[in-house]
């Protein structure tokens, strides 16, 4: 058999993908938790087809990131996990105007991740730029946090419910969920 070299491009070998699941399971039950992390998953989803092309879409954003709170110590890129930094409630935002949002308060993969571009989990200038050029009719007047609290219960029971009656709110043909 020849001996095969890789081309320029290609991985190392130990150049896999992280466990992300299995290491989520194991910080749960080490803080305790008796049983394993139960992901949700649904057999049906409540997506629908859009109506309109997107250069005639109302497009809403949706976040997880959290706005930037001074007195609640280190969240700037690299930051350490901030858990004071979280938010329990849906929040909104003027789309017309720049915001500062953060990721201290999510659980990532820091040791490869800078996360110094906030357009990863706060894509609103780019949005805005989209609907410059006509990409996207327009951008929905406010955008919404998404908050991380990591109960099934709230989160469908509060914040889903909260979160679509701000979208129709907006008159919004497409939301963007952007999930650290």
């Amino acid at each position: 058999m020849e001996n095969h070299k890789p081309g320029p491009f290609a991985a190392s070998e130990d150049d896999v993908p992280i466990p992300y699941r299995q290491r989520i399971a194991t910080y749960y039950q080490t803080l305790g938790y008796g049983e394993a992390y139960r992901w949700a998953h649904y057999a049906e989803v409540p997506f629908t087809p859009l109506k309109k092309s997107l250069a005639e879409s109302r497009i809403g954003l949706i976040t997880t990131a959290a706005p930037y709170q001074p007195d609640k110590g280190d969240q700037g890129p690299g930051a350490a996990y901030n858990g004071s930094a979280k938010f329990y409630t849906v929040y909104s935002g003027d789309t017309a105007i720049d915001h500062d949002l953060r990721i201290s308060h999510i659980g990532y993969d820091r040791l490869h991740t800078a996360a110094t571009d906030s357009n990863a989990w706060f894509p609103l200038p780019a949005l805005r730029r989209a609907a410059a050029r006509g990409r996207i009719g327009e951008v929905a007047p406010r955008f919404h946090g998404a908050p991380t609290n990591r109960s099934h219960r709230v989160t469908l029971e509060q914040d889903c419910p909260e979160l679509l009656a701000r979208c129709r709110e907006d008159r919004i043909d497409a939301a963007i969920i952007v999930a650290v």
